[in-house]
Protein backbone atom coordinates (compact mmCIF):
# COMPACT_ATOMS: atom_id res chain seq x y z
CA UNK A 1 0.00 0.00 0.00
CA UNK A 2 1.11 3.77 -1.12
CA UNK A 3 1.13 5.82 2.39
CA UNK A 4 3.59 8.19 1.53
CA UNK A 5 2.92 12.18 0.87
CA UNK A 6 2.04 13.10 -3.19
CA UNK A 7 4.51 15.72 -4.00
CA UNK A 8 3.52 17.66 -7.01
CA UNK A 9 6.21 19.92 -8.75
CA UNK A 10 3.27 20.13 -11.76
CA UNK A 11 0.34 22.20 -9.98
CA UNK A 12 -0.24 23.04 -6.28
CA UNK A 13 -2.70 20.63 -5.32
CA UNK A 14 -4.31 18.89 -1.58
CA UNK A 15 -2.25 15.83 -0.77
CA UNK A 16 -2.91 12.97 1.12
CA UNK A 17 -1.07 12.18 4.08
CA UNK A 18 -2.77 9.09 4.53
CA UNK A 19 -3.43 7.58 0.88
CA UNK A 20 -2.42 8.57 -2.31
CA UNK A 21 -2.85 5.70 -5.24
CA UNK A 22 -0.54 7.70 -8.10
CA UNK A 23 3.15 5.64 -7.10
CA UNK A 24 4.99 8.68 -9.10
CA UNK A 25 6.25 6.16 -11.62
CA UNK A 26 3.69 6.04 -14.32
CA UNK A 27 1.96 3.28 -12.57
CA UNK A 28 -1.25 3.51 -9.60
CA UNK A 29 -2.05 1.33 -6.71
CA UNK A 30 -5.99 0.58 -5.99
CA UNK A 31 -8.18 1.61 -4.58
CA UNK A 32 -7.63 5.46 -7.04
CA UNK A 33 -10.22 6.87 -4.13
CA UNK A 34 -9.61 4.75 -0.56
CA UNK A 35 -13.16 6.46 0.56
CA UNK A 36 -16.75 5.51 0.92
CA UNK A 37 -17.68 7.20 -2.90
CA UNK A 38 -19.97 4.03 -3.28
CA UNK A 39 -21.81 3.22 -6.83
CA UNK A 40 -19.83 5.53 -8.67
CA UNK A 41 -20.08 6.53 -12.33
CA UNK A 42 -18.21 8.32 -14.31
CA UNK A 43 -18.58 10.45 -17.90
CA UNK A 44 -15.54 12.32 -19.97
CA UNK A 45 -16.14 16.01 -20.12
CA UNK A 46 -16.52 18.22 -23.12
CA UNK A 47 -12.47 18.44 -23.00
CA UNK A 48 -11.93 15.24 -23.65
CA UNK A 49 -9.66 15.09 -20.86
CA UNK A 50 -11.76 16.17 -18.34
CA UNK A 51 -13.63 13.15 -16.17
CA UNK A 52 -16.17 13.73 -13.61
CA UNK A 53 -17.45 11.05 -10.91
CA UNK A 54 -20.45 11.19 -8.74
CA UNK A 55 -21.70 8.48 -5.88
CA UNK A 56 -24.51 7.62 -3.86
CA UNK A 57 -25.19 10.54 -1.26
CA UNK A 58 -28.32 8.93 0.24
CA UNK A 59 -29.42 11.49 3.14
CA UNK A 60 -26.36 13.33 3.32
CA UNK A 61 -26.02 17.16 2.47
CA UNK A 62 -24.83 18.35 0.32
CA UNK A 63 -25.60 15.72 -2.29
CA UNK A 64 -23.89 14.48 -5.55
CA UNK A 65 -20.45 15.10 -4.75
CA UNK A 66 -18.86 15.87 -8.10
CA UNK A 67 -15.15 14.92 -8.19
CA UNK A 68 -12.59 15.72 -11.00
CA UNK A 69 -9.59 14.42 -12.34
CA UNK A 70 -7.07 14.01 -15.79
CA UNK A 71 -6.21 11.02 -15.43
CA UNK A 72 -8.62 8.59 -13.64
CA UNK A 73 -6.32 8.29 -10.77
CA UNK A 74 -5.67 11.84 -9.27
CA UNK A 75 -9.42 12.45 -8.18
CA UNK A 76 -10.29 16.00 -6.53
CA UNK A 77 -13.40 16.78 -4.81
CA UNK A 78 -14.66 20.26 -7.13
CA UNK A 79 -18.63 20.59 -5.89
CA UNK A 80 -21.79 19.10 -5.61
CA UNK A 81 -24.89 18.89 -7.37
CA UNK A 82 -27.56 19.16 -4.91
CA UNK A 83 -27.84 21.25 -1.97
CA UNK A 84 -30.49 20.55 0.50
CA UNK A 85 -33.00 17.35 -0.36
CA UNK A 86 -35.18 18.82 -2.45
CA UNK A 87 -34.88 22.32 -2.71
CA UNK A 88 -38.01 23.71 -4.47
CA UNK A 89 -40.38 20.60 -2.31
CA UNK A 90 -41.63 21.45 1.01
CA UNK A 91 -43.01 18.92 1.97
CA UNK A 92 -39.48 16.54 0.92
CA UNK A 93 -37.55 19.54 2.60
CA UNK A 94 -38.88 18.66 5.60
CA UNK A 95 -39.02 15.50 5.16
CA UNK A 96 -35.32 15.54 4.90
CA UNK A 97 -34.98 17.91 7.60
CA UNK A 98 -34.42 14.51 10.02
CA UNK A 99 -31.82 11.48 9.02
CA UNK A 100 -33.30 9.66 6.83
CA UNK A 101 -30.61 7.05 6.80
CA UNK A 102 -29.85 4.84 3.62
CA UNK A 103 -32.63 6.92 1.92
CA UNK A 104 -32.54 9.98 -0.34
CA UNK A 105 -30.09 9.64 -3.53
CA UNK A 106 -29.07 6.14 -4.70
CA UNK A 107 -26.56 5.12 -7.49
CA UNK A 108 -26.87 8.20 -9.57
CA UNK A 109 -25.45 8.39 -12.79
CA UNK A 110 -23.53 11.32 -14.91
CA UNK A 111 -23.38 12.19 -18.13
CA UNK A 112 -22.35 14.42 -20.77
CA UNK A 113 -25.17 15.44 -23.78
CA UNK A 114 -25.68 18.18 -26.42
CA UNK A 115 -23.65 20.40 -24.63
CA UNK A 116 -25.08 19.80 -20.40
CA UNK A 117 -23.99 17.51 -17.89
CA UNK A 118 -26.77 15.10 -16.84
CA UNK A 119 -27.21 13.49 -13.23
CA UNK A 120 -30.04 10.91 -13.06
CA UNK A 121 -30.59 8.70 -9.65
CA UNK A 122 -33.33 7.03 -7.75
CA UNK A 123 -35.08 7.71 -4.56
CA UNK A 124 -36.27 4.82 -3.42
CA UNK A 125 -39.46 6.67 -1.70
CA UNK A 126 -40.16 9.56 -3.87
CA UNK A 127 -39.15 8.23 -7.65
CA UNK A 128 -36.51 9.38 -10.42
CA UNK A 129 -34.96 12.68 -10.60
CA UNK A 130 -32.53 14.53 -12.75
CA UNK A 131 -30.16 17.50 -12.18
CA UNK A 132 -28.04 18.92 -15.22
CA UNK A 133 -26.11 22.12 -15.64
CA UNK A 134 -23.22 23.80 -18.61
CA UNK A 135 -20.53 23.66 -15.98
CA UNK A 136 -19.93 20.86 -13.48
CA UNK A 137 -18.31 23.57 -10.89
CA UNK A 138 -20.70 26.10 -11.16
CA UNK A 139 -24.72 26.06 -10.29
CA UNK A 140 -26.48 22.71 -10.84
CA UNK A 141 -30.23 23.52 -12.20
CA UNK A 142 -32.91 22.72 -9.63
CA UNK A 143 -34.03 18.75 -9.51
CA UNK A 144 -36.30 17.65 -11.72
CA UNK A 145 -38.86 14.80 -10.70
CA UNK A 146 -38.77 12.57 -14.16
CA UNK A 147 -40.87 9.56 -12.52
CA UNK A 148 -42.67 10.11 -9.63
CA UNK A 149 -43.40 6.77 -7.44
CA UNK A 150 -41.78 4.56 -4.97
CA UNK A 151 -39.20 1.80 -6.02
CA UNK A 152 -36.70 2.77 -8.76
CA UNK A 153 -32.95 3.05 -8.05
CA UNK A 154 -30.13 3.14 -10.19
CA UNK A 155 -31.10 4.85 -13.31
CA UNK A 156 -29.34 5.51 -16.10
CA UNK A 157 -29.69 7.17 -19.48
CA UNK A 158 -29.05 6.63 -22.84
CA UNK A 159 -29.58 9.49 -25.98
CA UNK A 160 -29.22 7.18 -29.10
CA UNK A 161 -27.78 8.05 -32.55
CA UNK A 162 -31.25 9.25 -33.86
CA UNK A 163 -31.49 11.51 -30.32
CA UNK A 164 -34.10 9.12 -28.79
CA UNK A 165 -33.53 9.12 -25.30
CA UNK A 166 -33.97 5.85 -22.85
CA UNK A 167 -33.76 5.08 -19.26
CA UNK A 168 -32.82 1.88 -17.87
CA UNK A 169 -33.27 1.46 -14.00
CA UNK A 170 -33.01 -1.12 -11.02
CA UNK A 171 -35.99 -2.02 -8.56
CA UNK A 172 -35.78 -2.19 -4.42
CA UNK A 173 -37.25 -4.55 -2.76
CA UNK A 174 -37.46 -3.22 0.21
CA UNK A 175 -40.07 -0.80 -1.67
CA UNK A 176 -41.66 -1.83 -4.68
CA UNK A 177 -41.45 -6.43 -2.97
CA UNK A 178 -39.68 -7.36 -6.02
CA UNK A 179 -35.77 -7.15 -7.20
CA UNK A 180 -33.28 -8.58 -9.64
CA UNK A 181 -34.97 -7.60 -12.67
CA UNK A 182 -33.43 -4.21 -14.79
CA UNK A 183 -36.51 -2.55 -17.22
CA UNK A 184 -36.16 0.05 -19.88
CA UNK A 185 -37.85 2.67 -21.15
CA UNK A 186 -38.39 5.64 -23.28
CA UNK A 187 -38.19 9.46 -22.33
CA UNK A 188 -38.61 12.09 -24.04
CA UNK A 189 -35.80 13.76 -26.15
CA UNK A 190 -35.00 16.17 -23.06
CA UNK A 191 -34.92 13.41 -20.58
CA UNK A 192 -37.50 15.19 -18.75
CA UNK A 193 -40.38 12.53 -18.33
CA UNK A 194 -40.99 9.32 -19.24
CA UNK A 195 -43.13 8.81 -22.55
CA UNK A 196 -42.82 4.63 -22.67
CA UNK A 197 -43.78 1.73 -20.54
CA UNK A 198 -41.05 0.22 -18.46
CA UNK A 199 -39.80 -3.18 -19.98
CA UNK A 200 -38.42 -5.86 -18.37
CA UNK A 201 -34.79 -6.81 -20.14
CA UNK A 202 -33.14 -8.59 -17.76
CA UNK A 203 -33.95 -10.95 -15.16
CA UNK A 204 -31.52 -12.17 -12.27
CA UNK A 205 -33.80 -14.17 -10.45
CA UNK A 206 -33.22 -17.68 -9.15
CA UNK A 207 -29.64 -17.36 -10.86
CA UNK A 208 -26.60 -16.63 -9.95
CA UNK A 209 -27.34 -13.18 -10.68
CA UNK A 210 -29.32 -12.08 -8.24
CA UNK A 211 -29.04 -8.62 -6.76
CA UNK A 212 -28.48 -7.28 -10.81
CA UNK A 213 -29.05 -3.58 -10.00
CA UNK A 214 -26.61 -0.62 -11.00
CA UNK A 215 -27.02 -0.62 -14.51
CA UNK A 216 -25.41 1.60 -16.60
CA UNK A 217 -26.00 2.47 -20.12
CA UNK A 218 -24.24 2.81 -23.53
CA UNK A 219 -24.16 1.96 -26.89
CA UNK A 220 -20.80 1.03 -29.06
CA UNK A 221 -20.48 -0.16 -32.41
CA UNK A 222 -23.99 -0.67 -33.13
CA UNK A 223 -24.70 -2.79 -30.17
CA UNK A 224 -26.58 -1.63 -26.78
CA UNK A 225 -24.58 -2.15 -23.59
CA UNK A 226 -26.02 -2.41 -19.80
CA UNK A 227 -23.39 -3.56 -17.42
CA UNK A 228 -24.48 -3.64 -13.90
CA UNK A 229 -23.09 -5.82 -11.00
CA UNK A 230 -25.12 -8.87 -9.74
CA UNK A 231 -24.68 -11.41 -7.01
CA UNK A 232 -25.05 -9.28 -3.84
CA UNK A 233 -22.28 -6.22 -2.64
CA UNK A 234 -20.22 -7.55 -0.61
CA UNK A 235 -19.38 -10.51 -2.83
CA UNK A 236 -20.37 -9.64 -6.32
CA UNK A 237 -19.33 -9.58 -9.81
CA UNK A 238 -19.59 -7.51 -12.76
CA UNK A 239 -22.15 -8.17 -15.95
CA UNK A 240 -22.03 -7.03 -19.36
CA UNK A 241 -24.68 -7.60 -21.91
CA UNK A 242 -25.62 -6.17 -25.11
CA UNK A 243 -28.18 -6.54 -27.53
CA UNK A 244 -28.73 -4.89 -31.23
CA UNK A 245 -32.17 -2.92 -29.49
CA UNK A 246 -32.42 -0.75 -26.57
CA UNK A 247 -35.33 -3.44 -25.53
CA UNK A 248 -33.29 -6.40 -25.61
CA UNK A 249 -33.31 -9.45 -25.70
CA UNK A 250 -29.84 -9.31 -24.18
CA UNK A 251 -26.98 -11.68 -23.67
CA UNK A 252 -24.60 -11.27 -21.01
CA UNK A 253 -21.37 -12.60 -19.81
CA UNK A 254 -18.97 -12.17 -16.36
CA UNK A 255 -16.35 -9.96 -17.38
CA UNK A 256 -15.25 -8.69 -13.31
CA UNK A 257 -15.08 -11.13 -10.77
CA UNK A 258 -12.71 -11.36 -7.46
CA UNK A 259 -11.12 -14.43 -8.43
CA UNK A 260 -8.03 -15.40 -6.79
CA UNK A 261 -7.30 -11.88 -5.65
CA UNK A 262 -8.16 -10.39 -2.62
CA UNK A 263 -10.61 -7.33 -3.62
CA UNK A 264 -13.97 -8.75 -2.80
CA UNK A 265 -17.13 -7.84 -4.71
CA UNK A 266 -15.68 -5.72 -7.25
CA UNK A 267 -17.93 -4.22 -9.33
CA UNK A 268 -21.34 -1.70 -10.12
CA UNK A 269 -19.53 1.92 -11.83
CA UNK A 270 -18.84 3.15 -14.94
CA UNK A 271 -17.23 2.27 -18.40
CA UNK A 272 -14.89 5.35 -19.84
CA UNK A 273 -13.27 5.55 -23.34
CA UNK A 274 -10.50 8.06 -23.64
CA UNK A 275 -8.98 9.93 -26.34
CA UNK A 276 -6.32 8.31 -26.76
CA UNK A 277 -8.46 5.12 -27.16
CA UNK A 278 -8.38 3.26 -24.10
CA UNK A 279 -11.47 1.90 -22.06
CA UNK A 280 -11.11 1.87 -18.10
CA UNK A 281 -14.12 0.99 -15.79
CA UNK A 282 -14.30 2.44 -12.03
CA UNK A 283 -16.02 0.48 -9.75
CA UNK A 284 -16.30 0.10 -6.07
CA UNK A 285 -15.19 -2.90 -3.15
CA UNK A 286 -16.69 -3.24 0.18
CA UNK A 287 -15.13 -2.38 2.72
CA UNK A 288 -17.49 -2.94 5.79
CA UNK A 289 -16.63 0.02 8.07
CA UNK A 290 -14.55 1.86 5.68
CA UNK A 291 -17.47 1.70 3.06
CA UNK A 292 -17.78 1.13 -0.73
CA UNK A 293 -14.15 2.54 -2.29
CA UNK A 294 -13.47 3.13 -5.94
CA UNK A 295 -10.99 1.12 -8.06
CA UNK A 296 -9.54 1.73 -11.47
CA UNK A 297 -9.41 -1.62 -13.84
CA UNK A 298 -8.26 -1.47 -17.48
CA UNK A 299 -11.20 -2.77 -20.23
CA UNK A 300 -10.26 -5.09 -22.92
CA UNK A 301 -12.44 -5.08 -25.92
CA UNK A 302 -10.52 -7.62 -28.42
CA UNK A 303 -13.37 -10.15 -27.40
CA UNK A 304 -15.87 -8.41 -28.84
CA UNK A 305 -16.69 -7.86 -24.79
CA UNK A 306 -15.41 -5.89 -22.29
CA UNK A 307 -13.13 -8.18 -20.11
CA UNK A 308 -12.04 -5.69 -17.15
CA UNK A 309 -8.94 -6.16 -15.30
CA UNK A 310 -6.42 -8.66 -15.97
CA UNK A 311 -8.45 -11.33 -17.70
CA UNK A 312 -11.16 -10.74 -15.92
CA UNK A 313 -9.52 -10.25 -12.01
CA UNK A 314 -9.41 -7.01 -10.74
CA UNK A 315 -5.27 -5.62 -10.43
CA UNK A 316 -3.87 -4.29 -7.41
CA UNK A 317 -1.50 -2.25 -9.57
CA UNK A 318 -0.95 -1.25 -13.15
CA UNK A 319 0.15 1.37 -15.39
CA UNK A 320 -2.05 4.61 -15.63
CA UNK A 321 -3.95 6.14 -18.85
CA UNK A 322 -2.63 7.69 -21.31
CA UNK A 323 -2.66 11.57 -20.54
CA UNK A 324 -1.50 14.65 -22.00
CA UNK A 325 -1.04 16.38 -18.70
CA UNK A 326 -1.15 15.22 -14.91
CA UNK A 327 -0.84 15.85 -11.70
CA UNK A 328 -0.99 14.64 -8.21
CA UNK A 329 -4.10 15.86 -6.31
CA UNK A 330 -6.40 13.86 -3.32
CA UNK A 331 -9.53 14.74 -2.11
CA UNK A 332 -9.33 17.21 0.73
CA UNK A 333 -9.27 15.76 4.19
CA UNK A 334 -7.72 18.63 6.66
CA UNK A 335 -9.58 21.79 7.30
CA UNK A 336 -7.97 25.05 8.73
CA UNK A 337 -11.41 26.49 8.95
CA UNK A 338 -10.11 29.64 7.71
CA UNK A 339 -12.48 30.23 4.66
CA UNK A 340 -16.14 31.95 4.59
CA UNK A 341 -17.85 28.66 3.41
CA UNK A 342 -17.34 24.78 4.23
CA UNK A 343 -14.67 22.52 3.31
CA UNK A 344 -16.12 20.44 0.48
CA UNK A 345 -15.21 17.07 2.26
CA UNK A 346 -18.45 17.95 5.07
CA UNK A 347 -21.39 16.77 5.01
CA UNK A 348 -24.80 17.00 7.34
CA UNK A 349 -26.37 14.42 8.72
CA UNK A 350 -29.69 15.87 7.33
CA UNK A 351 -30.91 19.15 5.24
CA UNK A 352 -28.48 21.84 6.51
CA UNK A 353 -30.42 24.91 8.82
CA UNK A 354 -28.07 27.94 9.70
CA UNK A 355 -29.00 26.97 13.43
CA UNK A 356 -26.47 24.40 13.13
CA UNK A 357 -23.74 26.09 12.57
CA UNK A 358 -21.67 28.66 10.29
CA UNK A 359 -18.36 29.88 9.17
CA UNK A 360 -16.92 32.85 11.30
CA UNK A 361 -14.47 35.59 10.42
CA UNK A 362 -12.30 34.44 13.18
CA UNK A 363 -10.95 31.41 11.60
CA UNK A 364 -13.07 29.27 13.09
CA UNK A 365 -16.56 27.04 11.88
CA UNK A 366 -18.86 26.98 14.70
CA UNK A 367 -21.57 24.73 15.53
CA UNK A 368 -24.87 25.12 17.29
CA UNK A 369 -25.92 22.45 19.92
CA UNK A 370 -28.63 20.95 18.94
CA UNK A 371 -31.79 20.63 20.91
CA UNK A 372 -32.29 16.60 21.92
CA UNK A 373 -36.18 15.57 22.38
CA UNK A 374 -37.19 13.85 25.56
CA UNK A 375 -37.32 10.81 24.68
CA UNK A 376 -33.51 10.69 23.41
CA UNK A 377 -31.63 7.50 23.54
CA UNK A 378 -28.92 8.13 21.24
CA UNK A 379 -27.26 10.32 18.48
CA UNK A 380 -29.09 8.62 15.72
CA UNK A 381 -31.74 10.71 14.89
CA UNK A 382 -29.09 14.35 15.12
CA UNK A 383 -29.34 16.14 12.14
CA UNK A 384 -26.35 18.96 12.72
CA UNK A 385 -23.66 16.08 12.99
CA UNK A 386 -20.58 17.79 10.38
CA UNK A 387 -19.07 14.78 9.46
CA UNK A 388 -16.66 13.20 6.22
CA UNK A 389 -15.60 10.27 4.60
CA UNK A 390 -12.97 7.95 5.98
CA UNK A 391 -9.55 8.08 4.00
CA UNK A 392 -7.61 5.07 4.32
CA UNK A 393 -7.48 2.20 6.87
CA UNK A 394 -5.21 3.97 8.96
CA UNK A 395 -4.88 7.62 10.11
CA UNK A 396 -4.84 9.89 12.74
CA UNK A 397 -7.59 12.72 13.37
CA UNK A 398 -6.95 15.63 15.55
CA UNK A 399 -8.64 18.85 15.99
CA UNK A 400 -8.72 21.78 18.37
CA UNK A 401 -11.95 23.32 19.41
CA UNK A 402 -12.88 25.85 22.22
CA UNK A 403 -16.55 24.72 24.00
CA UNK A 404 -18.58 27.57 24.82
CA UNK A 405 -21.70 26.17 27.41
CA UNK A 406 -24.59 28.62 28.48
CA UNK A 407 -26.16 25.76 30.38
CA UNK A 408 -25.94 22.22 32.15
CA UNK A 409 -25.49 19.30 29.93
CA UNK A 410 -24.55 21.23 27.05
CA UNK A 411 -21.80 18.85 25.15
CA UNK A 412 -19.82 18.49 21.97
CA UNK A 413 -16.84 16.81 20.28
CA UNK A 414 -15.39 14.21 18.46
CA UNK A 415 -17.34 11.36 16.78
CA UNK A 416 -16.65 8.03 14.70
CA UNK A 417 -20.54 7.88 13.26
CA UNK A 418 -22.12 4.62 12.31
CA UNK A 419 -24.92 2.07 13.19
CA UNK A 420 -22.43 2.04 15.95
CA UNK A 421 -20.97 4.85 17.49
CA UNK A 422 -18.40 6.28 20.15
CA UNK A 423 -17.09 9.99 20.85
CA UNK A 424 -14.87 11.88 22.67
CA UNK A 425 -16.85 15.32 24.37
CA UNK A 426 -16.40 17.60 26.78
CA UNK A 427 -20.06 18.23 28.68
CA UNK A 428 -20.66 20.79 31.19
CA UNK A 429 -21.66 19.62 34.80
CA UNK A 430 -21.88 22.46 37.26
CA UNK A 431 -18.91 24.99 36.72
CA UNK A 432 -16.80 22.05 35.63
CA UNK A 433 -16.65 20.30 32.43
CA UNK A 434 -16.58 16.59 32.24
CA UNK A 435 -14.94 14.65 29.54
CA UNK A 436 -16.57 12.03 28.31
CA UNK A 437 -16.59 8.71 26.09
CA UNK A 438 -20.03 8.46 24.84
CA UNK A 439 -20.65 4.89 23.14
CA UNK A 440 -23.57 2.86 21.54
CA UNK A 441 -24.01 -0.34 19.78
CA UNK A 442 -26.88 -0.71 17.64
CA UNK A 443 -27.66 3.16 17.60
CA UNK A 444 -30.43 2.57 14.81
CA UNK A 445 -32.05 0.04 17.44
CA UNK A 446 -32.95 2.46 19.68
CA UNK A 447 -30.30 1.12 22.08
CA UNK A 448 -29.19 3.53 24.51
CA UNK A 449 -25.87 4.92 24.55
CA UNK A 450 -22.63 4.26 27.39
CA UNK A 451 -20.76 7.02 29.13
CA UNK A 452 -17.91 6.47 30.61
CA UNK A 453 -15.79 9.55 33.10
CA UNK A 454 -12.36 10.40 31.67
CA UNK A 455 -11.35 13.09 33.47
CA UNK A 456 -12.97 16.46 34.80
CA UNK A 457 -11.72 19.83 33.54
CA UNK A 458 -11.77 22.99 34.89
CA UNK A 459 -13.05 25.79 32.11
CA UNK A 460 -9.86 27.55 30.37
CA UNK A 461 -12.21 30.63 30.55
CA UNK A 462 -15.33 32.29 32.12
CA UNK A 463 -17.38 35.43 31.09
CA UNK A 464 -17.15 38.32 33.14
CA UNK A 465 -19.96 39.78 32.41
CA UNK A 466 -23.63 39.33 34.27
CA UNK A 467 -25.97 38.91 30.76
CA UNK A 468 -26.14 34.70 30.63
CA UNK A 469 -22.27 33.94 30.52
CA UNK A 470 -21.08 31.04 29.37
CA UNK A 471 -17.70 29.20 29.73
CA UNK A 472 -15.43 27.52 27.97
CA UNK A 473 -12.65 24.49 27.21
CA UNK A 474 -9.77 24.68 24.84
CA UNK A 475 -9.06 21.23 24.24
CA UNK A 476 -7.46 19.03 21.52
CA UNK A 477 -9.05 15.74 20.58
CA UNK A 478 -7.64 13.45 18.69
CA UNK A 479 -8.88 9.65 17.30
CA UNK A 480 -6.50 7.53 15.51
CA UNK A 481 -7.88 4.25 13.55
CA UNK A 482 -5.99 1.34 12.56
CA UNK A 483 -8.19 -1.80 11.14
CA UNK A 484 -11.56 0.00 11.76
CA UNK A 485 -10.59 0.34 15.72
CA UNK A 486 -10.83 3.68 16.83
CA UNK A 487 -8.42 4.87 20.06
CA UNK A 488 -9.28 8.29 21.39
CA UNK A 489 -6.51 10.61 23.38
CA UNK A 490 -6.65 14.31 24.66
CA UNK A 491 -4.24 17.54 25.40
CA UNK A 492 -4.47 20.92 27.21
CA UNK A 493 -1.93 21.99 25.28
CA UNK A 494 -1.81 20.22 21.82
CA UNK A 495 1.80 19.04 22.76
CA UNK A 496 1.29 16.32 24.93
CA UNK A 497 -1.38 13.93 24.33
CA UNK A 498 -2.89 11.05 27.36
CA UNK A 499 -4.71 7.88 25.55
CA UNK A 500 -8.21 7.32 26.83
CA UNK A 501 -11.08 5.54 27.35
CA UNK A 502 -11.92 2.10 25.17
CA UNK A 503 -10.77 1.12 22.26
CA UNK A 504 -13.99 1.40 19.52
CA UNK A 505 -14.68 -1.06 16.70
CA UNK A 506 -16.17 0.83 13.64
CA UNK A 507 -19.42 0.29 12.19
CA UNK A 508 -20.41 1.48 9.03
CA UNK A 509 -23.90 3.37 8.82
CA UNK A 510 -26.74 2.47 7.15
CA UNK A 511 -25.50 1.89 3.36
CA UNK A 512 -22.58 4.41 3.83
CA UNK A 513 -19.31 3.85 5.82
CA UNK A 514 -18.60 4.92 9.39
CA UNK A 515 -17.92 8.98 8.91
CA UNK A 516 -15.76 10.85 11.53
CA UNK A 517 -16.61 14.71 12.59
CA UNK A 518 -18.21 17.09 15.00
CA UNK A 519 -21.19 16.39 17.19
CA UNK A 520 -22.69 19.25 19.16
CA UNK A 521 -26.09 18.74 21.46
CA UNK A 522 -28.28 19.60 24.85
CA UNK A 523 -30.73 18.41 26.60
CA UNK A 524 -32.19 21.16 27.65
CA UNK A 525 -35.14 22.79 25.43
CA UNK A 526 -35.68 26.11 26.61
CA UNK A 527 -32.13 27.46 27.48
CA UNK A 528 -29.45 29.38 25.05
CA UNK A 529 -27.65 27.19 23.42
CA UNK A 530 -23.93 26.62 23.39
CA UNK A 531 -21.14 26.07 20.87
CA UNK A 532 -18.33 24.13 19.54
CA UNK A 533 -15.54 26.50 17.40
CA UNK A 534 -13.33 24.16 15.86
CA UNK A 535 -10.27 25.98 15.26
CA UNK A 536 -9.19 23.05 12.24
CA UNK A 537 -8.32 19.62 11.99
CA UNK A 538 -5.88 17.37 10.55
CA UNK A 539 -5.62 14.09 8.82
CA UNK A 540 -2.44 12.39 9.24
CA UNK A 541 -0.75 9.15 9.72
Amino acid sequence: MVLALCVSSVQAQYHSLVWCPDNGDGTYTNPVINADYSDPDVCVGASGEDYYLTASSFQCVPGLPILHSKDLVNWEIINYALGNLYEGNETLLKHFSTPQHGAGVWAPSIRYHDGWYYIYWGDPDFGVFMVKTQDPTGKWEAPVCVIKGQGYIDTCPLWDDDGRCYLVNGWANSRSKFASVLTVREMSADGTKAIGEPVIVFDGNGTENRTCEGPKFYKREGWYWIMCPAGGVPTGFQLAMRSKSPYGPYEHKIVLAQGKTNINGPHQGGWVHTKYGEDWFLHFQDKEAYGRVVHLNPVDWSSGWPIMGKKGEPVTTYKKPKVSEAFMVNPVESDEFNGPTLGKQWQWHANYDEKYGTATAFGTYRIYTYKLSEQWKNFWEVPNMLLQKTPADEFVVTTKIRFTSKAEGQMGGLIMMGLDYSALVVKRVGKTFQLLQLTCKGADKGHAQTEQLLATLKPTAEDKIDYKPGIHEDIYLRLSVSHSKVKFAYSPDGKSFKDCGEEFQMKEGKWIGAKFGYVCVETDSKCDRGWLDADWIRVTR
